[in-house]
Order: C-alpha cells, then structure tokens, then sequence
C-alpha cells in the first residue's frame, strides 16, 4: 500500500507553488461567522437602588420654554480707586483685573484711611491678648494726648504697706502708731468717704472762669452765710484760686465775715482797672481767708452802692477772671436790678437759698419761676437748692415736703443746719465749725462743681 502523506506540510509540499498561489487567490477576503447565543435574564435593580434612582430624561439643549423666566444679566459698577491706595489695581486702563480683585481693592483702600492709632484702639484688640488695664491704656491713647494732671500717685503707686499713706485718725491711726508703721490698716470708711467728697469738689476745670451767682427774692434767709460756706468748702479743697464777689446794691455784708485785711471794695476795682495789671494788683484789694477765699466787699454807703450797675460788675467780672477759676456772686435780695441780669448772664449754675418757713419757700420757689419766665430755664434745672434750717419757723413746717417741692424743678437740694458760730452773724471760722455743718458745705459745693461745665471754649 502506498504511503499516504496527511499533513499540510507534505500536501503543500507535494503541489506545485503555482497551484498554491491560485488557491489563495480564490478564497474571500473576509469571513463572517454568526453564532446564535442563548438571551442572558434581565437584571431586576433592587428596591434600595430604586429609591435614590435619577430618572433620566432627555433634554434638548436648543429649546426654551417662553413660558419659563429666563436668565437676567446686570452690569456690576465698581467704584474708582486710587492706584496709591492698593498695589494691587492694574496701572493700566484695561479692565483685566476681575470684580473680586475691585471689591478687594476698594476694602484695601477703606483700611488704609484709618490711621495707626484708631486700629490699636480696645475695641480692635483681641481680649485674649491684652489684660484689662492694657485696653484701658489704649484708650486713653486714642483720646489724645494725656497731661501732667494724670499722673496722680493713686494710679502710678502700686497699693502695699510701704506706699499706702498713713491712717489719718480713729482706731486705725492708733495701731499704726502703736505698731511703729507696722500695721496698716488704710483709712476707715468715714475717712475715705470724705477724701471722695474731696475729690468731687477738687474737679478740674479748662477754658476759663466758671461763674455761680447764690441769690434769692427774700432778705433774712442765710444768702450771705451760704455764700461764705460755698466759698470756704470751695477755696479749702480746691488748689485754684476762688472769690467771691459781694454785689449786693443794697449795703452787703459778705466782708463782715472774714477777718478784713483791707478797706477796698468793687468801686475801688471799678476805679483802679486801668493801673491793675497782675494778681498782685488785684489780691490787695481783697480779704483772705484761712482756706484760702478771697472776698471783694460791697460799699459801705448806700449811695454808693446804688451807682453800683451792670457795667460795674462787668469790669469786676472781667478782672476777677483773669486770675480766678471760680467766682461766687453774692447777687443781694433784688432781681429786676440791672447786677442781676450782668449775674444771670454770666452765670453757669446758681444756687437758691430758702430758709424753712412757709413764705421763704413759697419765695424762693417764685424765684424760680421768675428765671424761668426770663429765658433762665436752663438754669433752674441745673440749679441748687441750699434750705437753711436756722431761720425761724423751720420747726414748724414739713422739711421733706419743702424739698420734695424743690426736687421737681431743680437738679438737687442741701440743708444747711444750725450752728452757732453762724448764727453770731460774725466771722467765720471754717475749722471751728461743727462737723455737720462742714459736711453740708462741702457736700453744696461737690453738688455745685458737678453741675460746671469741664471743658469749655476761652
């Protein structure tokens, strides 16, 4: 049996190339084979997928519903800013900077007008950072420049045994004596409440002479005495210079009680205006008191003291405010004089004397509405009541009543109680007072000096 060649190899082997090359030029290019697959189940998307599915809806881009608002664009307008104020701004005049950097710009150029000091104030600096005093400190560095008068002992002296000052009397005066400055208690409570009066009546005062004219419509009431412890409480506790000008037309007695020192009176100022040039000039034609008052007396004769007018007081007025930061005017028992309305114009708070009876309160009360009728209103409500209990009838009537009257038209009310050295109608003596009576003269004159005007234009 012959040998029978099965594989490719041979058979190709055995055909001749030409043979080969026409069958391969005879089958397709391309061969397409379709299989038939069995259908693969449809996949069933579980109940959870399903709650959160976006169902998804064909949208065609070319369409607008005319029924639905449509897009709106505005025009954004950024203010001008200065190329100096935030180097960020193009220098040129192309609109390549974004309206963000504009907005940043235009904020760059509000911080930039506050100054160094308004950004270091207390209300720019982090609580965390700084203690309580520090903010403080800052503030009153941008209030302005402080002067020598701030730097007080009590806010430069840190409080301990060796720099609090020595008791000043009682007990605790006694163990720091006894204990050889060893034990410092500090003062009582008495004493510090009196070094806060003190302190109330010690208030400073710039731009010029502060005027308070004490007057009333009736005669008798205690407005010379008033005048004089106003004055003393004043002069005592203040370290400027305070006077207190008897202008009384009808023969005053305001000189009657200190010690006088000279005959002179305002119409020896009136006259010698033109040669007085310094406080030396002036000073010898007043009398001096212990705590330091000076007094500028009335004249003695009647007729004179009529001739006394409007024009006279002005040229007082005007020397007396050269050298004195208060002047206390002790205005007599008239109201319709023309002193008065010289008084009244000048003045920047009055006192009102009444004494306790029925017809001195019902007085002084109709001075009050005579101010106010007068275009003096003002003043009424800034006024101060002094109620002298050493008239006669004060006994017999309703003090609280009195000045629950006087509370509704004036800013407040002092008694004055009775104390005999006032009652001689003679010299004062200020430290011989009893203490009631000191306390009710200093506690007019803290009232007095809290209703002046701090600051105020020369």
């Amino acid at each position: 049996m012959p040998n029978t060649k099965t594989s490719n190899d041979e058979y190709n082997s055995e055909l001749p190339p030409e043979s080969v090359d026409s069958l391969a030029s005879s089958l397709p290019e391309s061969l397409s084979v379709q299989v038939d697959l069995p259908a693969a189940p449809a996949r069933v998307m579980p109940a959870d997928e399903v709650a959160v599915a976006i169902d998804e809806v064909a949208v065609n881009p070319g369409f607008v519903d005319s029924t639905e608002p449509t897009t709106t664009s505005i025009e954004v307008v950024t203010p001008p800013l200065r190329r100096s104020s935030y180097s960020a701004v193009p220098s040129s005049g192309t609109s390549s900077a974004s309206p963000y950097d504009a907005l940043l710009a235009t904020d760059a150029a509000a911080a930039a007008q506050h100054s160094r000091r308004d950004r270091v104030r207390s209300e720019h600096v982090d609580i965390g950072s700084n203690s309580a005093y520090e903010q403080v400190a800052e503030q009153r560095r941008g209030d302005g420049p402080e002067d020598a008068g701030m730097l007080t002992s009590e806010r430069l002296l840190e409080v301990n045994r060796r720099t609090r000052p020595a008791p000043k009397g009682g007990w605790n005066r006694f163990v720091y004596n006894a204990t050889f400055h060893g034990v410092n208690l500090g003062d009582s409570a008495k004493v510090r409440a009196e070094q806060a009066l003190t302190d109330r009546i010690a208030k400073q005062f710039n731009g010029g002479t502060r005027f308070v004219p004490i007057l009333t419509r009736k005669g008798g009431v205690g407005k010379t005495t008033v005048t004089t412890l106003l004055g003393m409480a004043l002069a005592d506790a203040r370290e400027d210079r305070i006077i207190a000008v008897d202008a009384n037309p009808d023969r005053g007695t305001l000189s009657e009680r200190v010690t006088k020192q000279t005959r002179a009176t305002v119409r020896d100022v009136v006259t010698k205006a033109h040669t007085i040039n310094g406080f030396t000039d002036f000073s010898s034609l007043v009398s001096r008191d212990d705590t330091r008052l000076d007094i500028l007396a009335s004249d003695t004769d009647p007729m004179l003291s009529e001739a006394f007018d409007e024009n006279d007081y002005n040229v007082v007025a005007d020397l007396a405010a050269r050298f004195y930061s208060v002047v206390l005017t002790d205005c007599g028992t008239g109201i319709v004089h023309s002193v008065m309305r010289a008084t009244l114009q000048r003045a920047d708070s009055i006192v009102i004397v009444s004494g306790g009876s029925v017809d001195e309160a019902r007085l002084a009360s109709e001075t009050l509405t005579w101010l106010e009728a007068n275009g003096y209103g003002d003043l009424v409500r800034n006024a101060v009541v002094a109620i002298n209990t050493a008239t006669q009838g004060t006994n017999l009537v309703k003090l609280e009543e009195i000045e629950s009257h006087f509370q509704s038209r004036v800013r407040e009310i002092v008694r004055i109680p009775y104390d005999p050295q006032l009652a001689a109608g003679s010299v004062v003596n200020y430290a011989d007072l009893k203490p009631l009576t000191r306390h009710s003269a200093r506690t007019l004159a803290a009232l007095v000096v809290e209703g002046l005007p701090s600051d105020r234009a020369l």
